[in-house]
């Protein structure tokens, strides 16, 4: 990489933190920031999933850890937060990519379900972001990355609680460009379109809806966890500075057409 490009894109030297990092989007993108050279631990529940990601990224040259948590109560989120900053210290970019996606019709949702859902998809967020932020802002530099969806900005196949629980996120996402403003932290959003993933594995038992998913799109095809790897890199890096509280939407078209 030359210099000019390595000051806008690189990532050598800094640390960063995924969670939801060992399937689907987040995984794409630990493994484009961890290629761009940022020293990057994958959170997520399932330990094989984690040890296998971890492995395929040292075999490329990367510097990689993995921790094993679970997001979905106070006392796991306050663990992952304090583990995940073991192995290369503390993080400079934080990618909230882990989320659960339960929706039942609309009059069967229960509290349970969603406590369930606001915990992981919401709530790990902001304690995550609250717990780094102030180390972020004290060094001058920090990234938050949030995944977000289209079921933040409008409702379709049965939005549910997914759907609050990302239109907290984006919101969560400006309050945080808000409070880190002029620290050197800011706070952004990559909303998909359909991507496939193991998230969203029901929708996937219906060739005919993601056919038609695909033809909502101006591109043609429904998304890749690949089509993440650019964007994550240029929100982690130097080159996006003056971005923040923004929603960046890398969905084909699907979300204008």
């Amino acid at each position: 990489m030359n210099g000019y490009l390595a000051d806008l894109f690189s990532l050598d030297g800094r640390t960063a933190v995924v969670t939801g990092g060992s399937s689907g989007i987040g995984r794409g993108i630990a493994t484009a920031l961890a290629k761009a050279g940022a020293s990057t631990v994958i959170v997520a529940r399932g330990e094989t999933r984690v040890e296998e990601t971890v492995a395929e990224l040292a075999d490329a040259g990367c510097r990689a850890a993995g921790v094993v948590g679970d997001l979905s109560t106070r006392e796991g989120i306050r663990a992952v937060a304090e583990a995940a900053a073991v192995p290369f210290g503390e993080p400079d970019i934080l990618v909230n990519s882990a989320g659960i996606n339960i929706r039942p019709p609309f009059a069967e949702i229960t509290e349970q379900d969603w406590d369930a859902t606001m915990t992981v998809n919401a709530l790990a967020p902001f304690l995550l972001g609250q717990r780094y932020g102030t180390g972020m802002a004290e060094r001058g530099f920090g990234r938050l990355i949030h995944i977000s969806s289209q079921q933040a900005h409008r409702a379709f196949v049965g939005s549910g609680i997914y759907g609050v629980s990302k239109g907290a996120v984006e919101s969560l996402m400006r309050s945080e460009a808000e409070a880190w403003g002029g620290t050197g932290v800011t706070s952004n959003t990559l909303v998909p379109g359909f991507v496939l993933t193991p998230l969203n594995a029901r929708l996937q038992e219906d060739p005919a809806q993601i056919a038609a998913l695909a033809a909502r799109t101006m591109i043609g095809r429904n998304g890749l966890p690949s089509d993440f790897a650019a964007a994550a890199v240029f929100l982690a890096g130097a080159g996006s500075s003056y971005v923040t509280g923004q929603s960046l939407f890398i969905d084909g078209g699907l979300s204008v057409h």
